[in-house]
């Protein structure tokens, strides 16, 4: 009977520890759109797995991320680049308004 108790107890903190980190809350959202699907997915757990952000779509994202990150760096070189010509150019545009005129 004692076991019971420690084993119950021990339950309850697990319970508790998986309520205060959201997973309790976010399966539950899961199950319900699983739920309320019109036409049940023939893989549930792939359906589980494409709400959580997990699989495929997962990789894709960290790939996607990565790219951004290059695209970013490739852009702050180039702002870099267009603002040294832009400088540039206005040393040489007074000039040659003057000639011109």
């Amino acid at each position: 009977m004692a076991h019971y108790r420690v084993s119950e107890s021990k339950r309850e903190q697990f319970r508790r520890y998986l309520e205060k980190a959201g997973v309790l809350e976010s399966l539950t959202n899961v199950l319900v759109a699983l739920y309320e699907e019109n036409e049940k997915p023939n893989n549930a757990l792939d359906f589980i797995k494409h709400q959580l952000g997990v699989g495929p779509e997962a990789e894709d994202a960290e790939s996607l991320r990565l790219e951004l990150n290059t695209l970013q760096q490739k852009y702050d070189q180039l702002m870099e680049e267009n603002k040294e010509l832009r400088s540039r150019l206005l040393q040489y545009e007074p000039a040659q308004g003057e000639g011109t005129e």
